[in-house]
Parts: C-alpha cells; sequence; structure tokens
C-alpha cells in the first residue's frame, strides 16, 4: 500500500492522488461581474456549501483569478448548478481566457438576470445560488505559509430552481444529474440515488 508523507510530496505514483481520494467534488460553477462590467464563467472544484444558517458557500480559486477579482471587488458572485448535459460546454468555460473575454459567448451558453446581484446566471443551468460575498483570505499551513489559493465565501440571498429538476415539490438529483469532480482528468454523475435515516438512538440500533 502507497504512504507517503505530504511535506516531501514523494508518493512515486504518476500523479499526485489527493484529489482523486477527496473525490466526489460538486463542482461551483462560477459566474461573477466586475465593476467595469466584465462578465467572468468559470468552473472550481475547490467548492461546497459550509453553512445552512445562515446558507454560505464557498470557492477556492488557485491564485487571483478573474472569479476571485471579480467577486471581491464587486461583493457578489452567482454559483451555478454544473449537470451532465452542460458538461462540455462546462469544460469550455475552463480555458484560460483574457480578461473582457466572456466565456458565455465562446462556450454557447446564455446570460440570465439574477435578482438580487448584478452579475448574470447560466440561463441553461437549472439551479442557481445568488451569493454576497462576506468574507475572502488566503487559507495558512502549520507554518503559518500563506496558501496562494484565496477562499471566497458567500452567502446565499437568493435560489433559482428550473421546475424541470422537481418532483413532488423536491429538488430530484435523478433528473438533475449534478456533474461532480474527480481527480486527474475524471468527472461523475449522480446517477444512482438512495436514502438513509439518521439513527436517533445513541447506539444507532434504529439505522
Amino acid at each position: 500500500m502507497p504512504f507517503y508523507t505530504t511535506d516531501t510530496n514523494e508518493h512515486g505514483l504518476p500523479h499526485d492522488p489527493f484529489k482523486a481520494i477527496v473525490a466526489p467534488r460538486p463542482i461551483g460553477w462560477i459566474s461573477t461581474r466586475a465593476k467595469d462590467g466584465a462578465v467572468n464563467l468559470a468552473p472550481y472544484s475547490f467548492f461546497n456549501a459550509i453553512s445552512d444558517r445562515p446558507k454560505l458557500v464557498m470557492f477556492s480559486s488557485a491564485g487571483m483569478k478573474d472569479s476571485a477579482t471579480f467577486a471581491i471587488e464587486s461583493g457578489e458572485f452567482v454559483a451555478n448548478l454544473a449537470t451532465r448535459d452542460l458538461a462540455e460546454k462546462l469544460n469550455r468555460t475552463s480555458a484560460p481566457a483574457p480578461r473582457g473575454a466572456s466565456e458565455f459567448g465562446f462556450s454557447g451558453l446564455s446570460e440570465a438576470p439574477c435578482r438580487l446581484v448584478a452579475a448574470p446566471r447560466v440561463a441553461e443551468s437549472p439551479a442557481a445560488l445568488e451569493c454576497k460575498v462576506t468574507q475572502w483570505f488566503h487559507p495558512e499551513g502549520l507554518n503559518g505559509t500563506r496558501s496562494e489559493n484565496t477562499v471566497v465565501i458567500g452567502q446565499v440571498v437568493a435560489i433559482h430552481i428550473d421546475e424541470r429538476i422537481l418532483k413532488d415539490g423536491m429538488v430530484d438529483m435523478a433528473l438533475a444529474a449534478p456533474l461532480a469532480r474527480l481527480g486527474y482528468l475524471d468527472y461523475a454523475v449522480a446517477d444512482e440515488v438512495f436514502q438513509m435515516r439518521r439513527p436517533k438512538l445513541p447506539d444507532a440500533s434504529d439505522a
């Protein structure tokens, strides 16, 4: 069984397995609008919900890219739901486009207006979270070294849901087919859904 310490990161494998182990990860498909009106759309695999009271989500950008820059300067961003049917177009939005070149244009996606934030949402996405930035920072390692990643946290102030992914009043993940990021160049789709109730007794005998 391979074992290695991360101070040297000498794992002896063809590629670093870290992100393949921390998987699947939801994709934050982040749309932003800069103060000068420039629009950006990019996918982030370091993304998740971190609180439901208040509703908070975060994304982490490797370096100060346009998504983080625009979100911080405008105080807003939108997290669009990435789905299997939009995978190829989502991948196109990961291209290293220069500032001012909207990924909406060359990916074949459409902008839809939001209600409470100036940034557009992806019209083709079945769900979107309008967010206001609450804080941002560079995380630190054990020795206090600051990461080059920029973590942006936003409070969800409004939610859009397309009725086509609703069943009996609930979001049906089988219908939505959310796209997840694995390691390397791999992606996955939630194509099997099952339910489990949390135990109520201390010894979990009612599980």
